[in-house]
């Protein structure tokens, strides 16, 4: 029950209260079911993985002089469409404002949103591994996580 409580808080603030997931997050667990129990692990490693190239190939796009805004708006619009994906509504809302300010050619504005969602990043991959690591606990325990 304990294990069972901590999984509930911490879905609770990964859902809305501090919106880091929106409904797609949930629509992405219906599609896991005892053929594929891993499948939302698995998507969102692959989700970590191509984040962190991301974040490092617009940091490189960045650092050139003049900055490239074509190619950083490219992996900005990849990066934005991967976390809607998966439900990561403050990536995707941070996407769409660092998108702006590559389209203003903001290098200023670009280097806060990579800063800030990089911070994002991080939290959601916290976060979601907390989340994992609790399921793991309560599947160890003898305990089962319901598909939806």
């Amino acid at each position: 029950m304990l294990f069972w409580g901590k999984c509930l808080i911490c879905c609770f603030l990964l859902a809305g209260r501090k919106g880091f997931l929106d409904d797609q997050f949930s629509q992405l667990q219906k599609l896991q079911d005892e053929s594929t129990p891993d499948f939302v692990i698995e998507v969102i490693t692959m989700f970590f993985d191509d984040s962190e190239n991301l974040l490092k190939n617009m940091a490189r796009c960045l650092e050139q002089v003049p900055a490239d805004f074509k190619q950083i708006d490219a992996h900005a619009h990849q990066y934005k469409g991967s976390s809607a994906s998966i439900g990561a509504a403050r990536v995707k809302n941070v996407c769409a404002t660092f998108r702006a300010f590559c389209e203003a050619k903001n290098q200023e504005g670009c280097m806060r949103c990579l800063s800030q969602l990089q911070q994002e990043y991080s939290l959601l991959k916290n976060a979601l591994q907390y989340l994992f690591s609790l399921q793991q606990q309560i599947k160890a325990a003898g305990g089962s996580i319901p598909t939806q």
